[in-house]
């Protein structure tokens, strides 16, 4: 930040455009910082329980593996307590039980190749190879393929040629993986809904932020603006982390006591997701049928772009209320008032990409409404009398 105000007091703009382009483009870099140091601190307060999570679970695994159940070096179990918790926070149950099979495979098949070959790099890459082929012939995920191979590896290569080890082994993975599920799960579990709200978070802030965007292209008409914002308006990876997000709640809900009373405002986050993917994947449909009106140079009337501008105050409004665990009753009232503007733009003389984008935006308000906890009818009547009363009026 200190270069960007060196380069600021420094730059001598040979004109006053020149000044003006590079103030922004500074600005735009300043502003790509900020956001980016946010988003690292939002990862590290997310992922900072799972490191809590996997410490308890490593040490409480090798206090019972070796103090307990008597294994003198219990290496798997703080291993598998470690895999489970932090493995993935998306699916754990179905991941932990992969996880076991998969260390389970490699651990059978490299005792016994063991036992009759020894121990040397030949047998190493052969009980790996069939560590491996029997998890393929099991159809077994990516991960449990992998743990399979890699635990083969630790058998052959690590461990001492004594017989019988196959059982403290067995017992130890199994320590592990039923450490790090009551860890994960019973002890520190999640808060399912501040794990939602962290990954719903950036999806809503880029998504009003690129309709203010496009709002100021429509009343500027400026195409390269609004380009900008459709290039900019992904999505992909936040909208993936989304689902991951809510899938992991789930389960936190699903199959820890001490999280069973936010199962309800859960189910909110649940209900509206869907919907507000769809209305987020729309939503580069009008920013592009909005960037081709500009460029074909159609008439933009003053409603479109207060259309734009509400629907992106709903969206914004919308993630208050769900923050809030509250009733979406202002977003609905805005995502009408949008609709209204729309209509009230119909009026004018648009072009086809025009009245395209108006069509766009009445399907994502749909979207956004159904967001809100409306059902299909009510949400389609409000919008059809809302949209041509205003039209008809």
């Amino acid at each position: 930040m200190a270069l960007l105000r060196a380069l600021r007091e420094r730059a001598v703009p040979s004109t006053d455009a020149d000044g003006r382009r590079i103030s922004a483009a500074l600005a735009a870099l300043h502003r790509r910082g900020r956001r980016s140091g946010a988003a690292r601190l939002r990862r590290l307060r997310t992922y900072l329980v799972l490191a809590v999570q996997a410490g308890l679970a490593a040490a409480l695994a090798w206090v019972i593996s070796h103090e307990l159940v008597g294994a003198a070096e219990p290496v798997f179990a703080p291993i598998i307590a470690v895999a489970v918790v932090a493995t993935s926070i998306d699916r754990r149950l179905r991941r932990s039980l992969e996880l076991m099979v998969g260390v389970t495979i490699g651990i059978g098949v490299g005792d016994l190749l063991i036992a009759a070959t020894g121990t040397g790099p030949w047998q190493i890459g052969v009980i790996v190879a069939l560590a491996i082929m029997v998890a393929i012939v099991l159809r077994g995920s990516s991960s449990l393929i992998t743990q399979a191979g890699g635990t083969a590896v630790l058998i052959a290569s690590l461990t001492p040629m004594t017989q019988d080890l196959e059982v403290p082994r067995f017992v130890n993975a199994g320590i592990g993986g039923a450490v790090g599920l009551t860890v994960a799960l019973l002890l520190l579990p999640l808060n399912p809904l501040r794990l939602v709200r962290r990954r719903v978070t950036p999806l809503f802030e880029q998504l009003t932020r690129q309709l203010a965007v496009t709002t100021r292209a429509l009343r500027n008409r400026d195409a390269e603006q609004a380009q900008d914002a459709l290039h900019t308006l992904s999505g992909d990876r936040e909208l993936r982390q989304l689902r991951e997000a809510l899938q992991a709640a789930r389960e936190v809900v699903t199959y820890s006591p001490l999280r069973w009373s936010r199962r309800g405002t859960l189910a909110q986050y649940e209900e509206g997701a869907e919907h507000l993917e769809q209305a987020f994947r729309d939503s580069r449909g009008l920013v592009r049928r909005i960037a081709s009106m500009i460029r074909d140079e159609e008439p933009v009337p003053d409603e479109l772009p207060g259309a734009v501008e509400r629907f992106g105050a709903a969206v914004r409004m919308l993630h208050r209320e769900l923050s809030g665990g509250r009733e979406a009753d202002r977003t609905r009232a805005e995502t009408l008032r949008a609709v209204a503007e729309a209509g009230r733009a119909t009026r004018a003389r648009l072009g086809f990409h025009g009245t395209a984008a108006v069509a766009q935006l009445r399907t994502m308000s749909y979207d956004l409404l159904r967001a809100t906890g409306l059902d299909r009818s009510d949400a389609r009547t409000l919008i059809r009398r809302t949209f041509v009363t205003e039209h008809a009026g």
